[in-house]
C-alpha cells in the first residue's frame, strides 16, 4: 500500500553533511524520507537530493515538502502539500506520477483532501509534542474518526514514540510520521530500528 509505513521528516536543523549521513544510516528501516528544509532554495534542494542519491538513498523513497517542481525534476516519489501549497487537484492534474500527500488538522480537511485527489493525508498532532506545546493534541479518538471516514491512507504525526505505534495502528493509521523522534535521537539508526521492529510486529 502506498504511503503506509514509517515516514521520517527532516527538521531543517542539520547541516547537509549530517542530514545525508543520517538518511543513509536509517534508509533500510524507514519507508519514506521527507525533505522539509524550509530555508533551502530549489538549487540547494537539488544539490541535497543529488548527494542523497550518491549516498545510496533512492529518489523513489524521497518526498519533498511543498516543492512540486523539485520533486518532479528529480523524479522523487512524491510531494507533501501544506495549507500554503498549490491545490491538491491542480498538482494531481499536472503531476499525476507523483505520490501526493496533504497535511491536515481536522476531519473536514481530510475529507476535502481525499475529494481533491490526495493519495494520503498526514494528520496530527496526535500526542503532545515539544514543537507544538501550546496546542492541544488531536488525540487517538480524532485519528480514529478520520481513518473511519477516509478510504486513502492516513499517516499519524506528533509525539509518536515507538511505544505508541500500536495505539495509532489500532486507531486505523496506515503509517506514522516522525521528525525529532528519529532525526534528533542520540542514535538515529538504532531508534529507526526500534520503530521499524514495532511497526512490523
Amino acid at each position: 500500500m502506498q504511503a503506509h509505513g514509517i515516514h521520517v521528516i527532516s527538521d531543517g536543523r542539520h547541516t547537509e553533511e549530517e542530514l545525508v549521513s543520517i538518511c543513509r544510516e536509517i534508509d533500510p528501516y524507514v519507508y519514506y524520507i521527507h525533505l522539509r528544509e524550509k530555508r533551502k532554495t530549489a538549487s540547494e534542494y537539488i544539490s541535497l537530493i543529488n548527494r542523497l542519491v550518491q549516498a545510496g538513498v533512492s529518489p523513489k523513497k524521497l518526498i519533498i515538502n511543498d516543492r512540486v517542481d523539485v520533486a518532479h525534476m528529480k523524479e522523487c516519489k512524491g510531494v507533501q502539500l501544506a495549507f500554503h501549497s498549490p491545490p491538491v487537484d491542480l498538482v494531481k492534474e499536472k503531476y499525476p506520477h507523483l505520490l501526493i500527500g496533504k497535511s491536515v488538522h481536522s476531519k473536514e480537511e481530510a475529507i476535502e483532501a481525499e475529494r481533491l485527489g490526495a493519495d494520503y493525508v498526514i494528520f496530527g498532532h496526535i500526542y503532545k509534542t515539544a514543537s507544538k506545546d501550546q496546542l492541544k493534541p488531536q488525540g487517538i479518538q480524532a485519528l480514529h474518526a478520520i481513518t473511519e471516514a477516509l478510504s486513502i491512507p492516513v499517516v499519524a504525526i506528533g509525539g509518536i514514540s515507538a511505544e505508541r505505534i500500536k495505539s495509532v495502528q489500532s486507531a486505523g493509521a496506515d503509517g506514522v510520521a516522525v521528525m525529532s523522534g528519529i532525526m534528533s535521537a542520540k542514535s538515529p539508526v538504532e531508534t529507526a530500528k526500534d520503530y521499524f521492529l514495532v511497526f512490523n510486529q
